[in-house]
């Protein structure tokens, strides 16, 4: 389909069939969400401008305008979901050199971030204000999420058969589509298949509380039609209030677990298996402040030790 196109066509028209044809049914529903979005705002911004017409300023013009509506990480996202559609129509000779080449990425300034994840002192006391009854409920799915660090999605997917208390481990190989309610989907990568480690407490805790329950059924979702995020974040929220804690999400319990872990000592290899990431340095740029931060430390502690030679 992208050979009928000629560089007299329209930008807009050609990024359209390109994400039709090499995106299309290859990512998740939830990207390809984020490359419709792309569309529809190469669309609003640049709707007339052909593809022989993209050069860098045409290019560099489209990032400005798009920044100042977002911050600078949308803003890179957004020049990354277009820069594989150009550099082909650069090798398909539809567009004459790489506009993308040298472009400047801007973007509003960030709002105030607020905390993205709890210290250890928090998270003991936000586990001490859970409501732990002797039947599933969504304090135990916070409960199991800030222990194991995984995502939201994994966490919902989880059966009694994902458990192995002899081993102390629990499986990750699916998620659940709780936005369409479709049932049970693949990770977000091949990456985030894994086995997680669980502590003796949390093995004793959930062999008990899935024992009765059917072992191909998600155990958060038994008797419920549906679940959202928002549910569990209200329920977090609140919690985190109780215990006069700063409150954040449910992702940011998976923030708050990767943080322990890096400040306990654990590698940035181990933390990026247990968590699932496609690669180390995801896990680098996501927890930069933090290994900063222990980079600093390790400073102080090797001039200490060199201070004791003489």
């Amino acid at each position: 389909m992208i050979n009928q196109i000629s560089n007299s066509d329209l930008f807009c028209t050609y990024y359209k069939q390109w994400v039709s044809i090499y995106k299309e049914g290859a990512i998740r529903k939830v990207t390809l969400s984020k490359y419709k979005m792309t569309i529809s705002w190469i669309e609003k911004i640049i709707p007339n401008v052909k593809l022989a017409d993209m050069d860098r300023l045409t290019y560099q013009s489209l990032l400005n305008e798009y920044a100042l509506y977002h911050e600078r990480q949308t803003t890179m996202d957004f020049h990354h979901q277009l820069k594989g559609a150009i550099l082909d129509a650069v090798d398909e000779g539809l567009i004459e050199r790489d506009p993308t080449r040298k472009a400047i990425i801007k973007g509003k300034t960030p709002k105030s971030k607020k905390p993205k994840y709890l210290n250890q002192f928090e998270l003991h006391t936000l586990l001490d204000n859970l409501n732990l009854t002797s039947e599933i409920n969504w304090d135990w799915f916070i409960l199991l999420v800030a222990k194991t660090g995984m995502r939201f999605s994994e966490a919902l997917a989880l059966t009694p058969g994902d458990f192995d208390f002899t081993k102390q481990q629990l499986s990750i190989s699916k998620t659940w589509d709780y936005k369409e309610n479709t049932g049970f989907l693949p990770t977000k990568n091949r990456s985030s298949i894994r086995k997680i480690q669980l502590d003796w407490q949390t093995v004793v805790q959930f062999s008990q509380l899935v024992k009765n329950l059917p072992p191909d059924r998600p155990i958060f979702l038994h008797n419920k039609e549906r679940a959202y995020n928002s549910t569990v974040n209200n329920i977090l929220y609140r919690t985190c209030k109780k215990a006069k804690i700063p409150t954040i999400t449910v992702h940011g319990l998976r923030h708050t677990h990767a943080s322990l872990l890096l400040f306990a000592g654990v590698s940035i290899a181990s933390v990026a298996r247990r968590l699932g990431h496609s690669s180390m340095t995801t896990t680098q740029k996501t927890y930069l402040h933090i290994i900063q931060e222990l980079e600093n430390q390790d400073i102080d502690l090797v001039m200490r030790s060199l201070s004791g030679l003489s």
